[in-house]
């Protein structure tokens, strides 16, 4: 089972099997160029099993989504639980995200990459996911909290977030050659000149991620 930050149990159950097979192939090929064959193949799970549990490629695709969307809703929870402002919240997420990105390129291109509506037509976007909504969520206390300048949330989420994004997709792309742990500072300081109240935030950076192997 592909994770963010934990270790696949050993051996790994059927369905770990199939869905961290399965991602590999998504993002190697593209979910349409990949037959429920060659998930089988790349599993080594009956056909029958994998129709059983998840009845499909599209089901595959599906539980895979979800399952990674838990993760980073995971990924959330943990940082809201820490004692941080709202602006090392954003931080911190950033951080994560970029390390993730390093160490677990396929969960992030699967997840932030992928073009989903494509395969998966009845799921909502991303966007309106969980894990955006706690972003987003974050941003207004921000605002609320005098941390983060006021404006409409959208726009304002878009661009405390945006930027990270943007540089994911290009590092995922190979259009960007540096890791991006190293760009991290750069883009923080960008990044809280545009949105940023001019007070003082300590960074959470990528020094402070922990990453499971």
């Amino acid at each position: 089972m592909p994770y963010l930050n934990k270790t696949a149990p050993s051996p790994e159950p059927l369905d770990c099997r199939v869905l961290s097979a399965a991602l590999d192939l998504f993002v190697e090929r593209g979910f349409h160029n990949v037959s429920v064959h060659d998930v089988q193949r790349a599993s080594q799970v009956s056909i029958g099993s994998i129709y059983k549990h998840f009845g499909g490629k599209e089901g595959i695709a599906k539980a895979l989504y979800y399952h990674l969307l838990n993760e980073f809703e995971e990924m959330m929870n943990q940082v809201v639980a820490e004692d941080l402002s709202s602006r090392e919240r954003c931080n911190r997420i950033i951080a994560l995200l970029f390390e993730y990105t390093e160490s677990r390129p396929n969960i992030i291109e699967y997840m932030l990459h992928a073009k989903h509506r494509e395969f998966l037509p009845d799921e909502p976007p991303i966007c309106s996911s969980t894990p955006f909504k706690v972003m987003r969520h974050i941003v207004q206390q921000g605002m609320d909290a005098g941390e983060i300048r006021p404006g409409n949330p959208w726009v304002v989420a878009s661009s405390v977030f945006g930027g990270a994004v943007r540089l994911i997709h290009l590092r995922l792309d190979g259009v960007m050659k540096q890791p991006l742990p190293e760009c991290y500072d750069e883009l923080i300081d960008c990044m809280w000149q545009g949105v940023g109240t001019g007070e003082t935030v300590k960074r959470t950076g990528p020094q402070a991620v922990e990453v499971a192997g």
